[in-house]
């Protein structure tokens, strides 16, 4: 029954619970002008919108596409997929700079056949990075150079100085760039180098420029979904949902039925799955490979031997690196969520107790004789008794007590046959006996 809803919980995430949004239409007649945002981080979730973007208009035939670009930048394999997106369609396009365009940014920036900026806006400061903030190496490095020199000299624009944005080296004297610096271009400089065809202040001036002042103009935007897929194909929020699933699924095995702590797990690797499979990273089958391992974890609770259960969690394993597309994230973000899971389960049992699934085929009371537990009969009403050896004690041996035989041993001293034997301590089954000597005095006044 539990697996049944677990199951039902995580279909529940699974359903398109979202549409996409259609296209707000402006005003005009003519020409159609598709309005795309660039914006925020770029990452897997931005590139699935950009595709879907860029289907819709070449489906309805737009005339212009201008990608409004405002960000930091973000993953690089992103950028080199929306890069060709922009390169393989035939409608001509324009990327205006609404505010910043760094990194990445700028690379898809100079994919585009033209460049509009507004004032005081900026484009460049391309170095690769890795998830950890440092550089990514001479080899990355390398080619991501190569990448936005090919980039500029895509629209014949000089390919120093899309290098100088990725390679600390380089100098720029007439630019005020000295080495040890990355350039960053304003509006007035991409203007002045040819890195920008024009400045203007808003979308009208744009639209008048581009001589498209009459298009009906197609404002393209996020989807719900695609706005989940976005906040979910983040590193950082894929770690957190590792570690709220994991957690939330571990607290539910030590409490009894199905409660919050269980659905909230459920949902949260749902809206993992949820959010990859929009961006186009997932598939159903990474889907059912998880669900199949939570199935062979919940049957290694019932079936000895652990084989089940290192498939169940290969088979989870495996599910999200599936989804993700990226061994490194997944095996991050599951490091991060088996120390918070660990940490959290520990003050869970404290502070609560168990009182889970696992209660039946484990014993947690232990049998300590305070609680009335006796592994064998105490008789320390020997103590103190007189017996006979009736084998020689090396130290251990056979002792007779009016008729009882009792197996004894003696303090570490050899005890011939047949001498009397005190009993001088009783511990469990071991009967501790010390020889008693003969009082000589009392023969001598024989």
């Amino acid at each position: 029954m539990r697996i049944i809803r677990m199951i039902f919980f995580l279909g529940l995430m699974m359903l398109p619970l979202l549409t996409v949004i259609k296209p707000a239409a402006g005003e005009g007649n003519g020409e159609t002008v598709y309005v795309i945002p660039v914006q925020q981080e770029i990452e897997r979730g931005l590139e699935a919108f950009l595709e879907r973007s860029l289907d819709d208009a070449e489906k309805a035939g737009a005339d212009h596409i201008i990608f409004e670009i405002n960000t930091p930048g973000g993953r690089v394999d992103s950028a080199n997929k929306i890069a060709q997106l922009i390169r393989s369609t035939q409608i001509p396009t324009t990327a205006y700079i609404i505010k910043d365009a760094f990194s990445a940014g700028a690379y898809i920036a100079l994919n585009a056949n033209e460049i509009v900026m507004k004032p005081s806006t900026t484009m460049g400061s391309a170095a690769v990075i890795n998830a950890q903030g440092n550089t990514a190496g001479k080899k990355a490095e390398s080619a991501w150079i190569a990448e936005m020199e090919a980039a500029a000299e895509l629209n014949n624009r000089d390919p120093k100085y899309a290098r100088a944005m990725a390679d600390e080296n380089i100098e720029i004297k007439d630019l005020g760039l000295e080495k040890g610096k990355l350039l960053t271009l304003t509006a007035n400089q991409a203007l002045k180098v040819g890195y920008a065809e024009k400045i203007v202040n808003d979308r009208h001036e744009l639209l008048s420029y581009l001589k498209l002042d009459d298009a009906k103009i197609t404002e393209v935007n996020l989807s719900l979904a695609e706005k989940v897929a976005r906040v979910v194909t983040n590193p950082i929020a894929v770690a957190i949902l590792f570690s709220v699933g994991f957690l939330g699924l571990a607290i539910e095995l030590f409490t009894p039925g199905f409660g919050i702590a269980g659905t909230i797990g459920l949902l949260s690797m749902g809206l993992y799955f949820f959010g990859h499979m929009i961006a186009g990273l997932a598939g159903w089958e990474s889907v059912a490979l998880f669900v199949l391992g939570l199935v062979f974890l919940f049957l290694e609770i019932f079936v000895p031997g652990g084989i089940i259960g290192v498939l169940g969690v290969v088979a989870v394993i495996a599910s999200l690196v599936m989804a993700a597309g990226s061994v490194t994230t997944v095996a991050i973000s599951i490091g991060i969520a088996f120390i918070v899971t660990v940490v959290g389960s520990f003050f869970f049992l404290k502070y609560f107790g168990y009182r889970g699934p696992l209660r039946k085929l484990i014993l947690f009371d232990s049998t300590s004789t305070e609680k009335g537990y006796i592994s064998n009969d105490q008789r320390a009403d020997l103590t103190g008794r007189i017996a006979e050896s009736i084998t020689p004690l090396r130290p251990s041996g056979t002792a007779d007590l009016d008729g009882e035989y009792l197996d004894v041993v003696t303090e570490g001293s050899f005890i011939p046959k047949g001498k009397k034997l005190k009993i001088v301590k009783v511990q469990g089954s071991r009967i501790v006996v010390r020889e008693v000597k003969e009082d000589l005095s009392e023969k001598g006044g024989d």
